[in-house]
């Protein structure tokens, strides 16, 4: 039989499958169009507006303009702002928690992917520490609660022991309350952190770290050397994702406190405020709450991503420059 003509030197038209991946892609960007995108818009359009129900009137939606931001950053009557109050709850309780939780993650990162060390058992281990991050944060919450209310085996193991002559509030001072809150928050997550920074570190080369050894390093040489440089962009990824997180709590001092951020509102957070608002129907300053809760989160995270990536960047230049030289 004989065969078709080809010109000669002319290679067969290649198929593309391009179009198969915008067709595998295409789910997730009409998903994010409809819940998220569409919703952001409509948040920050009802921001403007006075929408809320009183009694079983409801009022508006009314154009007010930036009243309602003007209202979130009035003093009240005590002169207190609410929002720059509670936005203070919520980093300080965040901080609390996440100081700890990159520092026990770090070093136990650093432990268990040491080949000098080589621990036995790490499956274990691992499974282990990141065990809480699988529990419901409701959950965990009243476990707290039930462990330290005044008939808690908390109280009454401290009154046994002489350590307290009688039961008290935990709930009624602000120490013990944010103390709390940041303890449960750095057991739910600090197991998660590890994980992320180990394979972080796992995917650096090990001979640099031999070589380091040869040239005599020490350990904490090596850390801050040739680990945490890196590092540094899987640090700043789980520094950004857990200051986000920090900044959206809501579940934990929620169900802790009851919704009343006891003591005096001092572990009320930023999403609680915004919780109220909700509840209440009140859209327009709900949306407002969202706006500032959104650029708070974009301006602390782009501040945050150039100060702990600036030495990375630094580093990356001179030895680009260096190889310059050499070539």
């Amino acid at each position: 039989m004989k065969k078709p003509n080809q010109k000669k030197g002319k290679m067969p038209d290649s198929v593309s499958y391009a179009k198969w991946g915008y067709l595998f892609i295409t789910p997730f960007f009409l998903v994010y169009l409809v819940f998220t995108l569409i919703p952001q818009f409509l948040t920050i359009y009802n921001s403007f507006f006075e929408s809320y129900r009183d009694g079983l009137t409801q009022v508006g939606p009314n154009f007010v303009g930036l009243q309602n931001y003007i209202t979130l950053f009035t003093p009240n009557t005590d002169g207190v702002v609410r929002i720059l109050k509670y936005a203070g709850n919520t980093m300080i309780m965040w901080a609390a928690g996440a100081v700890p939780q990159f520092v026990i993650a770090m070093l136990l990162a650093i432990f268990f992917t040491s080949y000098r060390l080589n621990i036995r058992g790490q499956g274990f281990f691992k499974t282990v520490i990141y065990m809480p991050n699988l529990i419901m944060a409701a959950a965990f919450s009243m476990l707290f609660y039930t462990l330290f209310t005044r008939g808690g085996p908390i109280q009454a193991y401290l009154v046994s022991t002489g350590a307290i002559n009688a039961t008290f509030d935990f709930f009624s001072v602000r120490v013990t309350v944010r103390g709390m809150i940041a303890l449960m928050n750095f057991l739910m997550w600090f197991g998660n952190t590890t994980i992320v920074l180990m394979a972080g570190i796992m995917g650096i080369d090990q001979c640099l770290f031999e070589s380091a050894t040869l040239d005599g390093a020490n350990s904490v040489q090596v850390f801050f050397r040739v680990t945490m440089p890196l590092l540094m962009p899987i640090f700043v990824y789980c520094f950004i994702t857990a200051m986000i997180g920090g900044i959206q709590m809501f579940d934990v001092p929620q169900v802790l406190t009851n919704g009343k951020g006891n003591p005096d509102e001092l572990s009320r957070t930023l999403v609680m405020y915004l919780n109220g608002y909700l509840t209440n129907k009140n859209y327009g300053m709900a949306g407002a709450i969202s706006v500032v809760i959104f650029l708070l989160t974009g301006i602390l995270g782009f501040f945050v991503y150039r100060m702990l990536s600036a030495p990375y960047k630094e580093s990356g230049r001179l030895h680009r420059e260096r190889k310059g030289n050499v070539l």
